[in-house]
């Protein structure tokens, strides 16, 4: 990942984020903390991250607009 890009999400309330490749299917999970104050409608505008978007096209699954396709999950366990 671009350090812009990283700095950028940083900048923007996202913390402790790691991607997950499974390696039989080439699909990508992805977990991250975010602040209270995460305002996830600047992220999708944002010049960085349309170009990451782009540039992942390849090899995840996205809308019409690149942004990556995402399916919400119910959390079933959690321990701190």
């Amino acid at each position: 990942m671009w350090p812009e890009l990283q700095t950028l999400l940083s900048d923007t309330g996202i913390q402790d984020y790691t991607i997950f490749l499974d390696e039989k299917t080439l699909t990508l999970f992805a977990v991250q903390k975010l602040s209270k104050d995460f305002d996830s409608s600047l992220l999708p505008n944002h010049p960085i991250v349309k170009k990451w978007w782009q540039y992942m096209a390849d090899i995840m699954e996205t809308n019409p607009d690149h942004s990556p396709v995402t399916n919400p999950l119910k959390e079933v366990f959690h321990l701190d």
